[in-house]
């Protein structure tokens, strides 16, 4: 599996997935995506705020194919992002809490049963 950049032909594959995943992403053309891919199947992906109003590295949303999900796909997104920025940001609802706990989130709530997550990054 190779986590990449998201090629320009891939932006409406990456939409499809944060779609079918309930996934609403503010300011799509704006963020950086990254995907995880086989060949040129795109597994899951990635949209990051990396200029503009919120902090750079702050995760907006991630998703990965239905069939794939379980398969550590969505860990090596995070593992890309805390490669990439210091620290990476999440803000999230409580039915994905366990995932960002499991990746060494520092959680706090943010009320309305959302959650804000907060990692330092991991350089290697």
């Amino acid at each position: 599996m190779n986590i990449r950049e998201a090629r320009q032909d891939e932006r409406l594959t990456v939409r499809s997935i944060f779609d079918v995943a309930m996934l609403r992403v503010p300011d799509f053309p704006k963020q950086t995506l990254v995907v995880a891919a086989e060949d040129d199947n795109v597994l899951g992906a990635m949209a990051v705020e990396t200029e503009g109003f919120a902090e750079p590295g702050e995760i907006h949303a991630i998703a990965v194919r239905p069939r794939r999900r379980g398969q550590g796909i969505g860990s090596r997104l995070v593992e890309e992002a805390s490669r990439r920025w210091d620290p990476v940001v999440a803000e999230f609802d409580e039915r994905v809490r366990p995932f960002y706990e499991a990746h060494g989130f520092d959680i706090q709530p943010v009320g309305g049963g959302r959650f804000r997550g907060v990692k330092p990054g991991d350089p290697t």
